[in-house]
């Protein structure tokens, strides 16, 4: 049973740290919390779900597809948003109450056009082989949920280390203003971080709603909030932090289901991050990597 619920809290933890990078990294690079990430997160199952039922695309491309409406959403986000308010100074509280305004009304707008309802997807869509190994078992899906939010993390983790838009990046997390000096883009930069963030949002909505196949307007609001918990314990702006907080969050409520049981699960999850930052306020990786992009 052990190894089984280790697989679980494998397939739960990457999704979680998937959602999370989003989340930190524009918190990280553009110093904003987007309340709008866990709606963006729903967009992405929905763009997914519709691809599928009303264009007939394979999952695989309708995974694509999610990500291209998302990445589009991420940018009118920053152009629309981000970007009038960074250009008149606005108070850091600013974007954060516009982004949960936003958050309400694409919530709003999809319940009106789909229904509160769940949705699900076609069961003939969804990968059906499964593999048994002595007493695991793990099915086609949930290896490749893995293996995708596995890939987008170890790209992302490369292209901020070893590309020049990461450094850039990075540059920017620590000053615009230095950043600017050196004759990088800043606006063309955020903009692209946005993209980005939304983006990964936007697959990790998807692979939650195919794990689950569950697709309805308020699926984004918990995962919200498990992000915000999951940045602050990595600390904030941190993208190592995202990961090890995401992994600790999806363990933590993986055996607390099967050893405590399920009305617990939220409890002890966050009962574990509240100790947690009770002996580290400053999150797993302190205050050194707070700015770090």
């Amino acid at each position: 049973m052990f190894f089984q619920q280790l697989v679980n809290a494998i397939s739960l933890g990457a999704v979680y740290a998937l959602f999370a990078l989003g989340f930190t990294l524009v918190f990280g690079v553009l110093n904003v919390v987007n309340l709008a990430h866990g709606a963006l997160f729903m967009v992405g199952a929905y763009a997914a779900l519709q691809a599928v039922l009303l264009l007939k695309l394979p999952l695989f491309v309708a995974l694509f597809f999610a990500m291209l409406v998302t990445a589009g959403a991420g940018w009118l986000l920053d152009k629309l948003i981000f970007s009038p308010l960074r250009a008149r100074q606005a108070p850091h509280l600013a974007p954060m109450i516009a982004t949960l305004g936003l958050a309400i009304a694409l919530n709003s707008t999809v319940q009106g056009l789909f229904g509160a309802e769940n949705l699900r997807f076609p069961a003939e869509t969804l990968p059906a082989m499964a593999l048994t190994f002595g007493a695991i078992h793990i099915t086609q899906l949930e290896i490749q949920i893995i293996f995708l939010a596995f890939a987008l993390m170890a790209v992302l983790l490369w292209g901020l280390k070893q590309t020049r838009v990461g450094w850039a990046l990075r540059g920017l997390a620590e000053s615009p203003k230095a950043a600017a000096l050196l004759g990088v883009d800043v606006e063309g930069y955020f903009r692209a971080t946005a993209v980005i963030a939304s983006c990964l949002g936007g697959v990790a909505g998807v692979l939650t709603a195919l794990y689950s196949n569950a697709v309805f307007p308020s699926m984004g609001q918990p995962m919200l909030h498990k992000g915000i918990a999951v940045v602050i314990l990595g600390g904030m702006g941190d993208v190592r932090g995202a990961l090890v907080g995401g992994f600790f969050l999806g363990f933590a409520e993986v055996f607390s289901v099967a050893y405590i049981g399920s009305t617990m699960r939220d409890a002890v999850a966050f009962g574990l991050l509240f100790a947690v930052l009770l002996l580290r306020p400053q999150g797993l990786f302190g205050q050194a990597a707070l700015r770090r992009a």
